[in-house]
């Protein structure tokens, strides 16, 4: 990590590189945006938008859960619930019982409502409430490497998978047919959501989460005229708004999460504006 820090000193030879919890936060923006940027191009895709909400908000309910348990790491018992919630989100999607975006608010509300009671019971939720907006600059070294590790297994899924993911987005009885194991890539796609999402709360916030997965793909879609540039774009419009927002709170004083959202939909409103002249 010494080695990293030195380098970040000397690429950014800015005052606040001085702090090396400001160096971590960076790091974590590297790793964080450019995963947020690949997933959010298929969530958008497959009209996922919901569902990663809902999962954020489940956080509650895998710590509320953990409590009762007496699991003292918060991020073991939401990582497990949260699995556990995907795949019987997805389970119960398949049935076609009721609509996909009924079933999602269902799920989101209950979890959620679940979570609050449980901790909340005491007076005890203030304990909680930094992970409603989160903090990156709070983020240690230990915790850098399992973003790291995720961010290594997503890109290995992404290059297996990444043809079958879009067949399925297209069409998935298409998919069917073409031999594609739709339900297994869609609970494996799930369930690195589902990690990412859970690793990521501490630092970005309950509340945010699900805008930073979406607003750039949402904005790449803006602009981009092929699936390249839409991947690409997204990455880019990830990493610039995390970096941005970064800094921006450093030098206002402000929650970094927020500001980062803030930086991400002014960039989807400029793209916006752009539509119409993008051939």
């Amino acid at each position: 990590m010494e080695l990293i820090y030195k380098l970040l000193e000397t690429i950014l030879p800015f005052h606040f590189m001085g702090y090396s919890f400001m160096k971590n936060a960076f790091i974590a923006i590297l790793i964080i945006t450019p995963l947020f940027g690949i997933l959010g191009t298929m969530i958008v895709n497959n009209r996922l938008a919901f569902f990663s909400d809902a999962l954020g908000h489940s956080a509650l309910t895998g710590i509320a859960i953990g409590v009762v348990f007496g699991i003292s790491d918060t991020n073991l018992s939401m990582v497990i619930f949260a699995v556990i919630f995907a795949l019987l989100l997805n389970y119960i999607k398949r049935k076609n019982t009721v609509s996909t975006d009924t079933i999602i608010s269902v799920f989101a509300s209950l979890s959620t409502a679940l979570g609050l009671v449980v901790l909340s019971k005491g007076g005890n939720f203030s304990k909680y409430s930094s992970l409603l907006v989160g903090d990156i600059l709070s983020i240690k070294p230990k915790e850098i490497l399992f973003l790291v590790l995720i961010f290594v297994v997503t890109l290995i899924f992404w290059g297996f998978a990444f043809n079958q993911l879009h067949a399925i987005s297209l069409n998935e009885t298409l998919a069917k047919s073409k031999n594609i194991h739709v339900n297994l890539i869609d609970n494996i796609f799930v369930i690195i959501i589902a990690f990412i999402v859970m690793l990521s709360i501490k630092w970005v916030g309950i509340l945010i989460i699900n805008a930073l997965l979406i607003l750039p793909a949402a904005s790449s879609r803006n602009l981009a005229t092929n699936m390249r540039e839409y991947h690409a774009f997204s990455i880019l419009i990830s990493m610039f708004s995390g970096i941005t927002g970064l800094i921006l709170s450093y030098y206002n004083n402000t929650a970094t999460g927020p500001t980062i959202v803030i930086i991400a939909s002014v960039v989807f409103f400029s793209t916006l504006l752009c539509k119409p002249y993008v051939k």
